[in-house]
Protein backbone atom coordinates (compact mmCIF):
# COMPACT_ATOMS: atom_id res chain seq x y z
CA UNK A 1 0.00 0.00 0.00
CA UNK A 2 0.72 3.21 -0.99
CA UNK A 3 1.67 6.06 1.61
CA UNK A 4 -0.97 8.49 0.58
CA UNK A 5 -3.19 5.15 0.81
CA UNK A 6 -2.48 4.64 3.96
CA UNK A 7 -3.21 7.93 4.72
CA UNK A 8 -6.61 8.19 2.67
CA UNK A 9 -7.55 5.09 5.36
CA UNK A 10 -6.79 6.60 7.91
CA UNK A 11 -9.13 9.64 7.17
CA UNK A 12 -11.68 6.84 6.31
CA UNK A 13 -11.36 5.18 9.42
CA UNK A 14 -12.08 8.68 11.15
CA UNK A 15 -14.90 9.53 9.54
CA UNK A 16 -16.41 6.18 9.68
CA UNK A 17 -15.57 6.56 13.58
CA UNK A 18 -17.91 9.67 13.48
CA UNK A 19 -20.88 8.47 11.32
CA UNK A 20 -23.77 9.60 12.73
CA UNK A 21 -25.02 6.31 11.07
CA UNK A 22 -22.95 2.99 12.22
CA UNK A 23 -20.48 5.05 14.08
CA UNK A 24 -18.90 4.87 17.50
CA UNK A 25 -20.93 6.36 19.93
CA UNK A 26 -17.99 7.52 21.91
CA UNK A 27 -16.41 8.85 19.17
CA UNK A 28 -19.31 10.79 17.82
CA UNK A 29 -19.22 12.43 21.47
CA UNK A 30 -16.15 14.28 21.41
CA UNK A 31 -15.31 17.89 20.86
CA UNK A 32 -12.20 19.97 20.50
CA UNK A 33 -12.17 20.07 24.46
CA UNK A 34 -12.79 16.47 25.50
CA UNK A 35 -9.95 15.51 22.95
CA UNK A 36 -7.63 18.31 23.80
CA UNK A 37 -6.54 16.66 27.34
CA UNK A 38 -5.71 13.20 24.97
CA UNK A 39 -3.80 15.36 22.53
CA UNK A 40 -1.55 16.57 25.44
CA UNK A 41 -1.17 12.91 26.91
CA UNK A 42 -0.37 11.40 23.56
CA UNK A 43 2.57 14.02 23.08
CA UNK A 44 3.81 13.25 26.48
CA UNK A 45 4.09 9.66 25.61
CA UNK A 46 6.14 10.56 22.70
CA UNK A 47 8.48 12.16 24.76
CA UNK A 48 8.43 9.49 27.10
CA UNK A 49 9.24 7.14 24.43
CA UNK A 50 12.15 9.02 23.20
CA UNK A 51 13.61 9.39 26.58
CA UNK A 52 13.85 5.90 26.78
CA UNK A 53 15.33 4.93 23.01
CA UNK A 54 12.29 2.87 22.81
CA UNK A 55 11.74 3.02 18.75
CA UNK A 56 9.29 -0.05 18.47
CA UNK A 57 7.07 1.95 21.42
CA UNK A 58 7.71 6.01 19.44
CA UNK A 59 6.22 4.31 15.74
CA UNK A 60 3.35 3.40 17.95
CA UNK A 61 3.17 7.13 20.18
CA UNK A 62 3.44 8.99 16.76
CA UNK A 63 0.39 7.14 15.19
CA UNK A 64 -1.19 7.72 18.15
CA UNK A 65 -0.30 11.31 18.02
CA UNK A 66 -0.95 11.24 14.58
CA UNK A 67 -4.58 10.29 14.97
CA UNK A 68 -5.24 12.83 17.32
CA UNK A 69 -4.30 15.69 14.66
CA UNK A 70 -6.79 13.63 12.08
CA UNK A 71 -9.41 13.66 14.90
CA UNK A 72 -9.54 17.38 15.55
CA UNK A 73 -9.33 18.18 11.78
CA UNK A 74 -12.52 15.47 11.27
CA UNK A 75 -14.44 17.57 13.61
CA UNK A 76 -13.97 20.94 12.31
CA UNK A 77 -14.67 19.49 9.11
CA UNK A 78 -17.74 18.87 10.27
CA UNK A 79 -18.87 22.14 11.58
CA UNK A 80 -17.76 23.51 8.31
CA UNK A 81 -14.04 25.17 9.30
CA UNK A 82 -11.19 23.63 7.92
CA UNK A 83 -10.78 20.02 7.04
CA UNK A 84 -7.14 17.60 6.93
CA UNK A 85 -5.72 19.08 3.30
CA UNK A 86 -6.12 22.34 4.77
CA UNK A 87 -4.35 21.45 8.25
CA UNK A 88 -1.25 20.10 5.85
CA UNK A 89 -1.45 23.43 3.43
CA UNK A 90 -0.96 25.36 6.33
CA UNK A 91 1.77 23.77 7.59
CA UNK A 92 3.50 23.30 4.55
CA UNK A 93 3.34 26.96 3.52
CA UNK A 94 4.37 27.56 7.34
CA UNK A 95 7.15 25.49 7.12
CA UNK A 96 8.48 26.90 3.52
CA UNK A 97 8.05 30.42 4.47
CA UNK A 98 10.37 29.83 7.58
CA UNK A 99 12.91 28.75 5.97
CA UNK A 100 13.89 30.85 2.98
CA UNK A 101 17.39 29.52 3.25
CA UNK A 102 16.72 26.46 2.17
CA UNK A 103 13.33 26.98 -0.50
CA UNK A 104 14.78 30.71 -0.95
CA UNK A 105 17.94 32.67 -1.70
CA UNK A 106 18.50 33.49 1.74
CA UNK A 107 21.95 32.01 3.86
CA UNK A 108 22.09 31.19 7.09
CA UNK A 109 26.05 30.57 8.51
CA UNK A 110 24.62 28.03 11.46
CA UNK A 111 22.19 26.78 13.68
CA UNK A 112 22.26 29.45 16.15
CA UNK A 113 21.43 32.37 12.94
CA UNK A 114 18.84 30.04 11.64
CA UNK A 115 17.06 30.03 15.05
CA UNK A 116 17.33 34.02 15.36
CA UNK A 117 15.69 34.02 11.77
CA UNK A 118 12.80 31.98 12.88
CA UNK A 119 11.86 33.72 16.13
CA UNK A 120 12.18 36.89 13.80
CA UNK A 121 9.82 35.62 11.40
CA UNK A 122 7.52 34.33 13.96
CA UNK A 123 7.30 37.77 15.40
CA UNK A 124 6.70 39.17 11.68
CA UNK A 125 3.50 37.08 11.75
CA UNK A 126 2.94 37.35 15.09
CA UNK A 127 2.61 40.85 14.44
CA UNK A 128 0.46 40.61 10.71
CA UNK A 129 -2.20 38.48 13.21
CA UNK A 130 -2.44 41.09 15.43
CA UNK A 131 -3.18 43.96 12.86
CA UNK A 132 -4.11 47.09 14.89
CA UNK A 133 -4.77 45.34 18.41
CA UNK A 134 -1.54 46.67 20.84
CA UNK A 135 0.94 44.16 20.62
CA UNK A 136 3.19 42.31 23.26
CA UNK A 137 6.56 40.48 23.32
CA UNK A 138 4.73 37.81 25.08
CA UNK A 139 2.30 37.73 22.21
CA UNK A 140 1.65 33.61 21.28
CA UNK A 141 2.94 32.00 24.42
CA UNK A 142 0.12 29.65 24.74
CA UNK A 143 -1.55 29.51 28.23
CA UNK A 144 -2.15 26.14 28.22
CA UNK A 145 1.67 24.82 28.41
CA UNK A 146 2.88 23.14 31.25
CA UNK A 147 3.81 26.10 33.96
CA UNK A 148 7.44 24.89 33.47
CA UNK A 149 7.16 24.88 29.85
CA UNK A 150 5.85 28.43 29.90
CA UNK A 151 8.08 30.09 32.62
CA UNK A 152 11.10 28.81 30.42
CA UNK A 153 9.24 30.44 27.25
CA UNK A 154 8.25 33.65 28.89
CA UNK A 155 12.11 34.14 29.73
CA UNK A 156 13.31 34.07 26.56
CA UNK A 157 10.66 35.94 24.87
CA UNK A 158 11.78 38.76 27.53
CA UNK A 159 15.47 38.03 26.87
CA UNK A 160 15.29 38.74 23.58
CA UNK A 161 14.57 42.53 24.30
CA UNK A 162 17.07 42.52 27.15
CA UNK A 163 14.95 41.64 29.70
CA UNK A 164 17.42 39.06 31.61
CA UNK A 165 20.44 38.44 34.10
CA UNK A 166 23.49 38.74 32.45
CA UNK A 167 24.37 35.29 33.35
CA UNK A 168 23.46 32.63 35.53
CA UNK A 169 25.61 33.56 38.54
CA UNK A 170 22.43 36.39 38.33
CA UNK A 171 19.63 33.55 38.66
CA UNK A 172 21.11 32.27 41.28
CA UNK A 173 21.47 34.78 43.70
CA UNK A 174 17.88 35.38 42.65
CA UNK A 175 16.90 31.90 43.57
CA UNK A 176 18.69 32.11 47.13
CA UNK A 177 16.51 35.51 47.24
CA UNK A 178 13.71 33.87 46.67
CA UNK A 179 14.56 31.30 49.10
CA UNK A 180 14.93 33.28 51.57
CA UNK A 181 11.45 35.42 51.23
CA UNK A 182 9.80 31.37 51.44
CA UNK A 183 11.57 30.88 54.85
CA UNK A 184 9.92 34.21 55.91
CA UNK A 185 6.34 32.93 54.66
CA UNK A 186 6.60 29.50 56.31
CA UNK A 187 7.32 31.07 59.69
CA UNK A 188 4.31 33.61 58.88
CA UNK A 189 1.93 30.70 58.15
CA UNK A 190 0.14 32.98 55.25
CA UNK A 191 -0.59 29.85 52.92
CA UNK A 192 -1.73 31.99 50.49
CA UNK A 193 1.25 34.59 50.36
CA UNK A 194 3.61 31.35 50.88
CA UNK A 195 1.89 29.70 47.05
CA UNK A 196 3.10 33.12 45.66
CA UNK A 197 6.59 32.81 47.20
CA UNK A 198 6.48 28.77 45.90
CA UNK A 199 5.97 29.79 42.68
CA UNK A 200 8.36 33.21 42.27
CA UNK A 201 10.90 30.36 43.89
CA UNK A 202 10.19 28.09 40.99
CA UNK A 203 9.95 30.73 38.57
CA UNK A 204 13.71 31.59 39.07
CA UNK A 205 14.65 28.05 39.22
CA UNK A 206 13.84 28.17 35.50
CA UNK A 207 15.66 30.92 34.89
CA UNK A 208 18.72 29.20 36.40
CA UNK A 209 18.26 26.21 34.29
CA UNK A 210 17.88 28.36 31.65
CA UNK A 211 20.67 30.65 31.77
CA UNK A 212 22.98 27.54 32.99
CA UNK A 213 22.77 25.60 29.38
CA UNK A 214 19.96 23.52 31.12
CA UNK A 215 16.79 22.72 29.65
CA UNK A 216 14.36 22.70 32.78
CA UNK A 217 11.65 20.26 31.52
CA UNK A 218 14.70 17.66 31.27
CA UNK A 219 16.21 18.54 34.23
CA UNK A 220 13.32 17.76 36.37
CA UNK A 221 12.20 14.67 34.17
CA UNK A 222 15.76 13.76 34.89
CA UNK A 223 15.20 14.10 38.64
CA UNK A 224 12.20 12.75 38.88
CA UNK A 225 13.39 9.45 37.47
CA UNK A 226 16.46 9.39 40.00
CA UNK A 227 13.52 10.27 42.87
CA UNK A 228 11.55 6.98 41.44
CA UNK A 229 14.77 4.94 40.75
CA UNK A 230 15.75 5.52 44.32
CA UNK A 231 12.86 5.01 45.99
CA UNK A 232 12.09 1.62 44.24
CA UNK A 233 15.59 0.30 45.32
CA UNK A 234 14.87 1.38 48.90
CA UNK A 235 11.44 -0.60 48.98
CA UNK A 236 13.61 -3.79 47.38
CA UNK A 237 16.52 -2.73 49.89
CA UNK A 238 13.85 -3.15 52.69
CA UNK A 239 12.12 -6.13 51.90
CA UNK A 240 15.43 -8.22 51.50
CA UNK A 241 15.98 -6.93 55.09
CA UNK A 242 12.19 -8.67 56.07
CA UNK A 243 10.84 -5.11 56.67
CA UNK A 244 8.56 -2.83 54.95
CA UNK A 245 8.19 0.90 54.69
CA UNK A 246 5.07 0.90 56.81
CA UNK A 247 7.55 -1.04 59.57
CA UNK A 248 10.41 1.14 59.98
CA UNK A 249 10.83 5.02 60.65
CA UNK A 250 12.00 8.08 58.49
CA UNK A 251 15.59 7.76 60.05
CA UNK A 252 16.16 4.20 59.50
CA UNK A 253 14.26 4.98 55.43
CA UNK A 254 16.99 8.35 54.72
CA UNK A 255 19.68 5.69 55.99
CA UNK A 256 18.81 2.92 53.57
CA UNK A 257 18.54 6.52 51.17
CA UNK A 258 21.67 6.84 51.77
CA UNK A 259 23.69 3.85 50.86
CA UNK A 260 21.66 3.86 47.95
CA UNK A 261 23.27 6.94 46.57
CA UNK A 262 26.54 6.22 47.65
CA UNK A 263 26.29 3.07 45.76
CA UNK A 264 24.74 5.04 42.31
CA UNK A 265 27.88 7.56 43.05
CA UNK A 266 30.32 4.26 43.37
CA UNK A 267 29.04 2.66 40.27
CA UNK A 268 29.16 6.25 38.38
CA UNK A 269 33.30 6.69 39.21
CA UNK A 270 32.53 9.84 41.37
Amino acid sequence: MKHYDRMETLLEVMARLRAPDGGCPWDREQTFATIAPYTLEEAYEVADAIERNALSELREELGDLLFQVVFHARIAEEAGHFAFPDVVETVVEKMVRRHPHVFGDEEVEDAEAQTIAWEVQKARERAAKAGSRAQSVLDGVAVALPALTRAEKLQKRTARIGFDWPDAHGALEKVREETEEVVDELEHRNSSALQDEVGDLLFACVNLARLAGTDPETALRGANSKFERRFRAMEATLAQEGQSLAEVTLKEMDAVWERIKRGEKKIAGQ
